[in-house]
């Protein structure tokens, strides 16, 4: 059984109602969470991208429904 929870003041509070025997070995695992603030903003994430794709039709930007799923060209 795999329990979450989080630190707080140093000491492990599980999520829920949870009861574990005293004495209770267990593991504890960090679990990798997506950065928010250090990121930077949306438009600084796509800026970081832009660009970098080579040989793409001039017109994609105009057209993509013609390219993505067979549209007729406008």
């Amino acid at each position: 059984m795999t329990y979450r929870g989080r630190i707080i003041n140093g000491v492990v509070v599980l999520d829920g109602a949870v009861s574990l025997s005293e004495g209770t070995i267990v593991r504890v695992e960090p679990i990798d969470q997506p950065k928010s603030d250090g990121d930077g903003s949306v438009y600084e994430r796509i800026a970081r991208i832009a660009g970098k794709v080579k040989g793409l039709p001039s017109d994609l930007a105009r057209q993509h429904d013609h390219y993505l799923h067979g549209q007729p060209r406008v």
